[in-house]
């Protein structure tokens, strides 16, 4: 009897494993690609990070920071161009704005940018809009730095 039961048991524990190891490989993550668009060389080689990456039908973009260009005297025109570089970034990962499904901004001065900064992302993100955490910070790289914008969008290929 003894016997019977402990080779039910092995059948059980082995039925087991087989169900996790057929469900791990189900779940296995998906192949990453690095997406490093033309211009974009100096993220990848000299410090190392990739400006997007693709994993299954995702896409994560690292942050792009705002800044002023010199004799710029609006953080506007810096808004903007953070906003079209994510843009062409987004492009070369294969989607576009209308993909984003979450977007993370850190500022250094919230409360004095947000609504300038609201109205430039107006411009660029439509409806349905992306969820979006605004984030105060003491300071970002490059020194002058603004804003950075950082976005998660969901664009399943064909």
């Amino acid at each position: 009897m003894k016997h019977w039961i402990a080779t039910l048991g092995l059948a059980l524990l082995a039925s087991a494993c087989a169900s996790v190891s057929d469900e791990s490989a189900a779940a296995a993550p998906a192949t990453r690609e690095a997406i490093v668009p033309q211009g974009w060389e100096r993220a990848r080689d000299e410090y190392r990070y990739s400006p997007a990456v693709r994993a299954g039908d995702y896409i994560y973009l690292s942050g792009v920071v705002a800044g002023r260009a010199p004799n710029e005297t609006s953080d506007e025109a810096g808004f903007d161009r953070a906003f079209r570089q994510v843009g062409d970034v987004l492009r070369a990962s294969g989607a576009d704005w209308s993909d984003v499904v979450e977007m993370t901004t850190y500022h250094t001065d919230l409360p004095a940018q947000f609504q300038l900064f609201s109205q430039v992302k107006d411009r660029h993100v439509s409806a349905p809009y992306p969820a979006w955490t605004a984030i105060d910070v003491d300071r970002l790289l490059p020194d002058g730095g603004l804003a950075e914008i950082k976005v998660v969008a969901y664009a399943p290929r064909s």
